[in-house]
C-alpha cells in the first residue's frame, strides 16, 4: 500500500512538470515563429501550405501537425531534433534552408526537446501540401548536400562569460531560435549568409528586410533599447511601423514574447559592435527637377497623413523624416507600399492595425520614383534616387 501511495504521489508531481514542458514547448515555437510560417491563410494551425518566393523559385511549407501521413505525426523525437538541428528529415529527405536549421542548429536540445512536447500536442489535419515549384537544379533535393558542405557549419550556442545574462540571451534568441538573419542578413549567389555583412539588410519576397546593425542612417543606431522593445512588442516606434513580413513576425512571434526576452534582444542588438558607416551622401537640392515633381506629387496625395515634416501622426500615420526604412540602399519596400498599399501589425497593445491604401491607380512609374526620391532626400533624409 506504501508504494502504490508513492507511485499516485510521483504521478501527481509529473502532470504539472510534463504541463510545464508543454508551455515550454509552446513558447520555443513563439520564438521561432514556426505557426507563422506553417499555417496558410485560413488554414488550420501548422497544417502548412504558405508559398514563399525565392530567387530559386517558390517553395511551400510543410504540414507539421501530428497526422501520420502528411505531417510528422510518424516521427520519433530524434527524427525532429536532426530535422531542426540538421536540415534533414526522415528517410534522408533533405530539408531546403528557407526552413532555418542554420539557426535552429545553435538551440539547446533542452529547446528543442520541449518544442517537440508541444508539438506532439498539435492536433492531426490531413493536407497534403502542393509541391515546391523551384527551377533545375534546385528542385532536386541531392543538391543541398552540395549546398550543406560549402555554407553549413552547425554549430551550437556557446555563451561569452565577458558578457552580460541578458546579451547573452540575446545573442542566443537573435542567432539561434528567431533566426533573424534569415531575413535581414545579405544572401549569396546560392542563398547563403554573406560573411561579415549580418543583419546589413536584404530582399526578400518582394520586400526589403532593412538594415537592424549599428548604423545610425540605415540601421537603429538612431534607437534605444525601449524603442527596440516597444518596436517588436507592438510593431510601432518614433521610428516607424512593421509592415509587410515583419508585420507578420510581430504579430506571430515577438508580441508574445516575455519583456525579458525583448529586452534581451535589444541589449544584444544595441551592444553589437558598428561597422563601418557607409560614406554620407548629400540630399539632392530642393530645386533640382525630379524634387519639385515629387513635391508636388508628396503635396497632393502625402500631405493629409505624413504631415508637411515628415513627422506623421502618432499610431496612425508612420514618420517619414530621418526615418532608417526610408533611407535604405534598396527602395524596394517603399514602391511596394506605395504601389500595392500596405497594414501595419496588429497587436495586443496597437490593436488598431492603420493601413495605406495602393495608389497605383492615381500615380504613374515616374511619379512613383519621383516622390520616393523626394521623402528620401527630404527633412534630414539623403539617399539614393529612385
Amino acid at each position: 500500500m506504501k508504494h502504490f501511495g508513492l507511485a499516485i504521489a510521483l504521478c501527481l508531481l509529473a502532470v504539472p512538470a510534463a504541463a510545464d514542458r508543454i508551455a515550454d514547448g509552446r513558447y520555443q515555437s513563439v520564438l521561432g515563429d514556426c505557426e507563422g510560417c506553417h499555417t496558410a491563410p485560413g488554414g488550420a494551425p501548422f497544417a502548412g501550405g504558405v508559398e514563399l518566393a525565392t530567387p530559386f523559385g517558390t517553395l511551400v511549407t510543410s504540414n507539421i501537425t501530428q497526422d501520420r501521413q502528411t505531417g510528422i505525426g510518424s516521427w520519433s523525437e530524434a527524427d525532429f531534433r536532426r530535422a531542426m538541428k540538421e536540415g534533414i528529415a526522415p528517410g534522408g529527405k533533405r530539408l531546403y534552408p528557407a526552413m532555418p536549421y542554420p539557426a535552429y542548429a545553435r538551440m539547446s536540445d533542452a529547446d528543442v526537446s520541449a518544442l517537440w512536447a508541444y508539438m506532439k500536442t498539435v492536433a492531426p489535419v490531413r493536407r497534403a501540401v502542393d509541391a515546391n515549384r523551384l527551377r533545375f537544379p534546385f528542385n532536386i533535393r541531392a543538391t543541398l548536400m552540395v549546398w550543406n558542405w560549402i555554407n553549413f557549419r552547425p554549430q551550437p550556442f556557446v555563451a561569452d562569460p565577458a558578457k552580460s545574462a541578458a546579451w547573452n540571451r540575446g545573442a542566443y534568441l537573435v542567432t539561434g531560435p528567431a533566426h533573424c538573419g534569415m531575413c535581414h542578413t545579405p544572401k549569396s549567389l546560392l542563398g547563403a549568409d554573406k560573411s561579415g555583412e549580418a543583419l546589413a539588410g536584404a530582399s526578400l519576397q518582394g520586400w526589403f528586410a532593412p538594415g537592424i546593425t549599428a548604423h545610425r542612417t540605415t540601421g537603429i543606431g538612431g534607437w534605444s533599447r525601449e524603442d527596440i522593445v516597444r518596436f517588436l512588442r507592438t510593431g510601432w516606434s518614433r521610428h516607424g511601423a512593421a509592415t509587410g513580413p515583419m508585420a507578420e513576425a510581430i504579430e506571430n512571434s515577438t508580441s508574445h514574447m516575455t519583456d525579458a526576452d525583448l529586452n534581451a534582444i535589444a541589449v544584444y542588438l544595441k551592444e553589437q559592435a558598428a561597422p563601418p558607416e557607409p560614406a554620407a551622401g548629400s540630399a539632392l537640392a530642393q530645386n533640382d527637377p525630379r524634387m519639385m515633381a515629387g513635391k508636388a506629387t508628396y503635396q497632393a496625395v502625402c500631405v493629409g497623413c505624413h504631415g508637411w515634416d515628415g513627422a506623421g501622426q502618432g499610431l496612425v500615420f508612420p514618420p517619414l523624416a530621418r526615418v532608417s526604412v526610408v533611407q535604405q540602399g534598396s527602395a524596394e519596400s517603399l514602391v511596394r507600399v506605395v504601389l500595392a498599399g500596405a497594414r501595419a501589425a496588429q497587436t495586443k497593445d496597437a490593436p488598431t492595425a492603420s493601413a495605406m491604401p495602393s495608389f497605383a491607380w492615381r500615380l504613374d512609374d515616374r511619379q512613383v520614383a519621383d516622390v520616393l526620391t523626394y521623402l528620401r532626400n527630404s527633412w534630414g533624409n539623403a539617399a539614393a534616387s529612385v
